[in-house]
């Protein structure tokens, strides 16, 4: 296939799946689907939780939260992704996390998938079939979670990226759409077991938690050569998570995330023949962590800031029988890939066993029948074994 599939590839990922496109910009990633929010629980209490990371996915949403958490759980995601394209794309996450007395942590695991579908590879000019390919991307994660203190949580994790969007080049082109590179995650969590606000006389210790996460560190990755090399999706993100209700057979969790893309470009100058030219590139991640802060105007960069909320309610009693419902928000700037829905997500845990799913509907705004993401489906299913209840400190473990 030619260059500009692969380009079309990751521009309609990128557009669709996640904040790295924009609508008055030319800020550009590879590999976006490392951005997809990749569980139905926190994609049901829309596509935050950062702040809470309170199961085995914690590995994605901030990997200090698994700090908190004991015993062994593995889960398991699948998703048909832009159901409104009807093409054959789809999207699995599997995960595995395991508490180490010996380390005094938690080990954990993931694998993502992103399913691209069958293309027809034709020559460069004659549109006869040669052939067909299938194209995908994958990453492979690997994190480690302990306290600092019984208050405080830090995580980090390391991946290994893949992606294949054409197995060979056509014509003149040189290199093919085949590249891997890596990336590392470093998150940070606080759960206070007594936290006493000014003006507000209540101890909100075990109901509170904050935390922040900064993921896809790491080197740009290239298809053809360096010097075309894009960046992958660093990003931030700062999470809150307050059980609002929380008695025998009740609780209610808010949570709310900030996120934003770190990805910047800078000019120089660089010599061309007897003169010289100004040309503009991806700064690397190590930079664009700041540079990313100051490259547009302050009510620009609020903007460039994505909002997500969810509100999570359980019924039941831990470690017999529990079920939840939820509701979340997800908000976007138009200017700046104007995303924005509504999900819904429900969920059963039976003894060690658990289901999830979640549904994200564009139809609440107008003209967002239409929206690629709008009736996207996500299910989980997930067995947890092995958990000691921690009463006495961080937000008692979720459902």
């Amino acid at each position: 296939m030619k260059i500009i599939l692969r380009i079309f590839l990751l521009s309609l990922v990128a557009v669709l799946a996640g904040n790295v496109s924009y609508a008055q910009s030319t800020q550009t990633t590879a590999v976006p689907f490392l951005l997809i929010s990749p569980d139905a629980r926190g994609s049901g209490i829309g596509e935050s939780g950062a702040g809470l990371a309170d199961n085995s996915s914690a590995i994605f949403w901030n990997p200090a939260g698994a700090a908190f958490l004991t015993g062994t759980e593995v889960s398991l995601t699948h998703s048909n992704w832009l159901p409104q394209f009807n093409l054959d794309l789809f999207y699995d996450y599997l995960t595995y996390r395991q508490y180490f007395e010996e380390l005094s942590g938690n080990v954990s695991a993931s694998i993502t998938y992103m399913n691209y579908g069958e293309f027809v590879r034709t020559g460069e000019t004659d549109p006869t079939p040669l052939g067909t390919f299938r194209s995908f991307e994958t990453a492979v994660t690997l994190g480690y979670a302990t306290k600092l203190h019984s208050d405080w949580g830090l995580g980090f994790n390391f991946r290994v990226i893949h992606s294949r969007l054409s197995d060979q080049p056509t014509g003149e082109e040189q290199g093919k759409g085949v590249a891997t590179s890596v990336s590392f995650d470093i998150g940070g969590m606080w759960r206070p077991s007594s936290l006493v606000l000014p003006l507000i006389d209540e101890d909100i210790g075990n109901r509170f938690s904050m935390g922040i996460n900064l993921s896809n560190l790491g080197p740009k990755i290239s298809y053809i050569d360096r010097a075309q090399a894009d960046p992958i999706p660093t990003n931030f993100r700062l999470g809150f998570a307050y059980k609002i209700l929380d008695d025998e057979f009740n609780s209610l969790i808010y949570t709310l995330d900030f996120q934003k893309l770190l990805v910047s470009k800078s000019t120089k100058v660089v010599p061309s023949g007897d003169t010289t030219k100004t040309v503009t590139e991806s700064d690397d991640s190590y930079k664009a962590i700041f540079t990313a802060w100051g490259d547009k105007p302050f009510k620009e960069e609020l903007r460039d800031v994505i909002t997500s909320m969810g509100l999570e309610y359980v019924y039941g009693t831990p470690g017999d029988f529990l079920f939840a419902l939820r509701t979340g928000f997800f908000y976007q700037d138009p200017n700046y890939g104007n995303r924005k829905f509504v999900t819904f997500g429900a969920g059963i845990r039976y003894d060690i066993y658990g289901f999830d799913f979640s549904y994200i509907t564009t139809s609440v705004f107008k003209n967002g029948e239409n929206h690629p993401l709008n009736d996207t489906l996500r299910f989980t299913v997930l067995i947890g074994w092995g958990a000691v209840p921690e009463s006495t400190r961080g937000l008692p473990r979720g459902i």
